[in-house]
């Protein structure tokens, strides 16, 4: 038996939160029955939300090498090819988090609410890796800035781990591995914008201990147990030793 809120949350309807709310207006039922904040069920009980049942699906985990002109959400008002539009399935997905719409790379959508609100969550500190395209050299006082947090609309950013793969004297551009922790809204970008260098070209190599092996650009595969296990234990192991 678990808080009604909490199973609402985890089957990705909406947050825990709002869940709360709506079941406060009395928009929630249980078997038929309106219900309390705090009351329980089970999962073999019917729950209604604003009208509709809840899902009874089984949980779906994927990780999608996420192509350039595409939009990391489940619709857009402006017509533009999303997330969900690559992938194959009948349960209602949501991506963990986002990628700019020219932004390539790995991303994961689920219908475990749970675990994508743990790994969004900022106490867990899950690693991102990227490689970045930018124009010029960019020296090691450079990198050490990026390392030791740049300012952001007043807020520096969190330690980071940051390397040149390689310049390009040709084009002028420079190849760097960033590796963040945090997930704020356009983040790499505005990281190397604060300091005067302009991204050409971004893409998210890995994600916690995941990354694009075997995959094209567009294409995705199943999380295999054993991974959702590890992510699971991951973000549990950050919240307890924090």
């Amino acid at each position: 038996m678990e808080r009604v809120s909490k199973i609402i949350a985890n089957s990705g309807y909406c947050s825990r939160r709002k869940a709360e709310e709506y079941i406060k207006e009395g928009k929630v039922e249980v078997n038929g029955k309106k219900i309390n904040v705090g009351d329980k069920a089970s999962k073999d009980d019917n729950i209604k939300v604003n009208g509709t049942y809840l899902n009874k699906e089984e949980k779906e985990y994927i990780l999608l090498y996420k192509p350039r002109g595409v939009v990391s959400t489940t619709n857009d008002d402006k017509g533009r090819k999303t997330v969900l539009d690559l992938i194959n399935t009948d349960n209602r997905l949501y991506p963990v988090g986002r990628l700019d719409y020219d932004t390539t790379g790995i991303i994961l959508l689920t219908n475990d609410g749970n675990l994508a609100n743990l790994l969004m969550h900022p106490k867990s500190e899950i690693d991102k890796m990227y490689i970045v395209k930018v124009k010029g050299i960019v020296p090691p006082v450079i990198l050490k800035k990026l390392c030791n947090g740049v300012i952001i609309d007043g807020v520096k950013t969190s330690k980071a781990k940051a390397r040149v793969k390689r310049y390009d004297k040709k084009s002028d551009t420079s190849i760097v591995e960033l590796t963040i922790h945090e997930g704020k809204n356009h983040q790499v970008k505005n990281m190397f914008k604060a300091l005067n260098y302009n991204v050409l070209k971004l893409k998210r190599e890995t994600y916690s201990f995941l990354d694009l092996s075997g995959l094209k650009s567009g294409e995705y595969r199943h999380l295999t147990p054993k991974e959702v296990k590890k992510l699971y234990n991951e973000v549990n192991k950050s919240s307890t030793s924090k």
